[in-house]
């Protein structure tokens, strides 16, 4: 029988067996290998996020012109103006109302419009910065405009104090040179009477502000605006809540900081005479002449023959009820009642319900449209918006009207030349009476849209006029 040989070791590996064992040993090693690739890629995306937080700048510029830019600040959402070349700081304005910390470097929306920077928090608002002709030679303008888009954002912008001492705005109470003293909550910014309301501004108001940097604020005047004063840190301007209202203002940095202002101040001639202001008795026409001639004759004893004499707005009304009004036919100015002082009147954009001036209209039927009054309802008539005036129930002039600035202009003509005054004194002119009633004003009389109509038309009667307010 034929037998089979005995089969011997050859030291080959069979290679299903080689390729299990190979496949056993480096699973092992193939997850080695993963982990450490992830590993490696995270410490590489953590590094380039440290690397970028650490190399790139907290700041970004975002609008740059010739001699100033504007440029971002991440880390508490401001804007900053500085000069060029060097970087000079300027301004500092912390935004309020929207997430500016949020964002990354802000991207351009205005499709790379050299003069123009855009961008927009799509819930909230939207930021436009833009190049704007020069108020003057030597300054650059920077427009920043606000735009809501909700009802209900409130926009406020807050402009730092430090190093920066700020001049300009209302006048107040305890006024303080320069602005950064002053300490006031958030307030319409109008005009108004600081006997009535010490706590608010006062009868001259500016809607500008200079600092000391070389830099301008302007708020354009048909803003609807609040501007708050915190002592020695900031001082902010906002839109009223619920209006939905822009905020918009320009910045004019300048190379030399007593440049900045010229473009906006004129030459007045100095007050040189004193005035005299009268306090004697005023219960009839008699007892103020008398009075008039006893300061005179006094004045003249202690040799002050020369300055003013100031009637106020009581005694003028006592002496312009007692018929002295000259027929139209009279042309020569009669004499004045203090000779050889000059002599001034005081009126005032008011009428007491009770006066003869306000009655004399009601019955003329000129009432409705000589003094302001509420919109009416359709089919409705117009009645007079009453008010206070040094304690008594009045109306207010509707500077509105030609018929009603005509009108009253006339009289206080017709009465000058009636007793002989050099000057008029007008009190009154400054706040806002649909403000102060919480009242829907027209457009044409928002802020100190009033002041500003009536000291217009007051001008017109001649170098001889004195107004109480002043506004822009």
């Amino acid at each position: 029988d034929r037998t089979m040989p005995l089969s011997r070791h050859t030291g080959q590996i069979p290679e299903s067996t080689w390729t299990l064992s190979f496949r056993e040993m480096t699973e092992p090693w193939k997850g080695a290998v993963g982990c450490f690739g992830v590993a490696v890629f995270f410490a590489m995306t953590i590094g380039i996020i440290s690397w970028q937080a650490l190399e790139q700048s907290p700041e970004e510029w975002v609008l740059r012109g010739r001699d100033a830019g504007m440029l971002w600040e991440r880390g508490r959402g401001a804007l900053l103006l500085r000069a060029l070349p060097a970087g000079r700081p300027v301004l500092a304005i912390a935004v309020g109302s929207v997430p500016a910390t949020e964002p990354p470097p802000p991207r351009d929306r205005c499709w790379h419009d050299g003069g123009q920077f855009c961008y927009s928090w799509e819930e909230d608002a939207e930021l436009r910065l833009s190049l704007e002709p020069p108020a003057a030679p030597g300054t650059e303008c920077y427009g920043v405009r606000w735009t809501p888009l909700r009802p209900d954002v409130t926009l406020k912008d807050c402009f730092s104090m430090a190093n920066v001492s700020w001049y300009g705005g209302p006048s107040i109470r305890a006024q303080r040179w320069p602005l950064n003293g002053a300490e006031s909550p958030a307030q319409p910014l109008v005009s108004g009477d600081l006997s009535a309301n010490p706590d608010g501004f006062g009868p001259v108001l500016e809607r500008y502000f200079l600092g000391s940097t070389g830099v301008t604020v302007t708020v354009a005047p048909d803003v609807s605006l609040l501007l708050s004063l915190e002592s020695h840190r900031q001082f902010c301007l906002e839109t009223p809540a619920g209006r939905a209202d822009p905020l918009h203002y320009q910045l004019c940095p300048s190379e030399r900081p007593a440049r900045s202002p010229k473009h906006l101040m004129r030459d007045f001639p100095p007050c040189r005479s004193p005035i005299w202001r009268y306090h004697g008795p005023e219960g009839s026409a008699a007892k103020i002449k008398r009075g008039l001639r006893s300061l005179v004759r006094r004045l003249k004893r202690h040799r002050l023959q020369e300055g003013v004499v100031a009637l106020g707005e009581r005694g003028t009304a006592v002496l312009a009820a007692a018929d002295l009004v000259p027929s139209e036919r009279r042309k020569r100015q009669a004499p004045a009642l203090v000779e050889p002082l000059e002599l001034s009147i005081t009126l005032s954009p008011y009428a007491g319900v009770t006066s003869p001036l306000f009655l004399g209209s009601l019955r003329g039927g000129e009432a409705a449209g000589y003094w302001l009054s509420r919109q009416p309802r359709p089919g409705a008539s117009s009645i007079p918006l009453l008010t206070t005036w040094k304690g008594q129930l009045c109306a207010r002039l509707n500077v509105t009207s030609e018929a009603a600035l005509g009108w009253y202009l006339a009289r206080a003509r017709r009465l000058r030349q009636a007793l002989g005054a050099t000057y008029v004194a007008f009190e009154g002119v400054e706040g806002n009476s649909f403000l102060e009633q919480d009242v829907p004003a027209p457009a044409e009389l928002e802020g100190d849209g009033y002041t500003e109509a009536l000291a217009a038309a007051l001008a017109t009667l001649g170098n001889g006029t004195i107004i109480s307010a002043g506004s822009r």
